[in-house]
């Protein structure tokens, strides 16, 4: 049986996905203006025509960095994450960091070895990503962010990271599929659910958080999760098989500005509950909705079979999940519902929630 793992490597201790509230009153590296008060890399460093996996490794291997995280004290977790901007902050995935509290330390590892102590600015378990502040890595070289939606299947991609604990390590493959609805997490309750860029650049335990570059040297995803053919996350039967999954961009850069800008990140919400167990592949149940919901006010009923969001299918709970977390709150999203064997189209302006 094929299952998904988390990507993260674990050194003498554990990994996870435990908040710990004491994070959330403070806010180390929170910009005002967001995105748009840092300075980031738009331009390709690279001629697309001409790029080559060496190419890109040269690019992007200054911009990516080892992450250590130090968790109670008793080893922990080590994953990889890239530089956002000039002004010192990191990205990586959130189960990278989750379980580091305030007395625990965060240190940074760049190419040749540096150590850096970093600060968690915020995170989102829900888009299992996270920012990082470093004021000692104010000098490291910005990655520059390209646009996974200008993907095509069977194009060439490089992932770099620090898998099982190997700092600076490159591997190179194409993108396998395009908007996969995947679960990075354990339960329908604590997961992270993504429409995720599949790869079979090889991935493994570490990987998490570090870049997916195009060939014109672009950030195009963030490693997350690597499907495995069981066993436990470093067990023998653990690893790369050739499919991994790694955030789109796009989502990085809307999660990161709103933790930029509070230190929290927020996600769309209608209020009901849906079935993610079934995936016969015919749409996503609803289960039940919450009184007083966006989900009850436009009409949404339990039992409710949604197939379509927007005109684009909807072919079980985890993809309906996903359509949903691709909006923004406040939008207004059109639902086509089967009920009673008859079609129909209802509305909803979607709420929002911190996670």
């Amino acid at each position: 049986m094929t299952v998904l793992a988390l990507a993260v490597g674990v050194l003498g201790g554990y990994g996870g996905a435990v908040l710990h509230d004491e994070l959330a009153e403070r806010d180390p590296g929170t910009v005002s203006a967001g995105l748009a008060g840092v300075d980031l890399v738009e331009l390709p460093p690279l001629d697309g025509d001409d790029g080559s996996v060496a190419a890109v490794a040269q690019e992007l291997l200054p911009s990516t960095v080892q992450i250590l995280a130090e968790l109670e004290g008793e080893g922990g977790a080590t994953g990889s994450g890239f530089v956002l901007d000039r002004q010192g902050h990191i990205v990586t995935n959130n189960h990278v960091v989750a379980d580091a509290t305030r007395d625990d330390a965060i240190e940074i590892v760049d190419q040749e070895g540096n150590r850096y102590a970093a600060e968690i600015v915020g995170r989102s378990p829900v888009y299992d990503l996270a920012v990082l502040y470093s004021k000692e890595a104010e000098g490291l070289t910005p990655a520059a962010l390209g646009a996974s939606q200008a993907l095509r299947v069977g194009e060439t991609v490089v992932a770099i990271g620090s898998p099982l604990g190997l700092s600076s390590t490159v591997t190179a493959g194409i993108v396998s599929a395009l908007q996969r609805p995947v679960t990075t997490g354990g339960s329908a309750d604590d997961s992270s659910y993504i429409n995720a860029v599949q790869t079979d650049a090889a991935i493994n335990p570490g990987n998490s958080g570090g870049p997916l570059v195009n060939l014109r040297g672009q950030v195009v995803g963030v490693n997350s999760a690597i499907a495995t053919t069981g066993g436990t996350l470093l067990g023998s039967e653990s690893g790369n098989i050739g499919v991994g999954f790694a955030i789109p961009i796009e989502q990085v850069r809307t999660t990161a500005d709103q933790i930029l800008r509070t230190g929290k990140a927020r996600y769309p919400v209608i209020g009901a509950k849906v079935q993610t167990g079934r995936r016969e592949g015919s749409g996503a149940e609803i289960d039940s909705v919450m009184a007083g919901s966006p989900a009850e006010d436009s009409g949404l009923e339990a039992g409710d079979l949604v197939v379509e969001i927007d005109g684009e299918r909807v072919t079980d709970g985890i993809a309906l999940i996903v359509a949903i977390r691709t909006h923004q709150p406040g939008e207004t999203v059109e639902f086509t519902v089967m009920r009673d064997g008859r079609e129909r189209q209802v509305e909803v302006r979607l709420e929002s929630e911190v996670g």
